[in-house]
């Protein structure tokens, strides 16, 4: 559980990196960790980032977040669920 912990604190590190490839570097470091990890969803979740590897890197080519129309969306879905 500690070794989750930490690596979702370190997932976070890449989001804060201010140049591409230091942010290549975090990612691929933080995949090698949870590959190396005895936890069987972390080596999932490992192979699901290195599969959408480029999708994420994208973002410091073109800093856009979809984040606030995703919040909407799911407000949405909700108040639909409710009535």
């Amino acid at each position: 559980m500690a070794i989750a912990y930490y690596l979702k604190d370190d997932l976070k590190l890449i989001w804060k990196q201010s140049v591409k490839k230091q942010a290549e570097i975090q990612l691929d470091q933080w995949v090698s960790k949870a590959k190396n990890s005895r936890e069987r969803i972390l080596k999932k979740f490992s192979k699901t980032l290195l599969k959408h590897r480029e999708y994420i890197l994208a973002y410091y080519d073109y800093p856009i977040s979809t984040g606030l129309l995703e919040g909407t969306n799911n407000k949405i879905k909700t108040l639909q669920r409710r009535s």
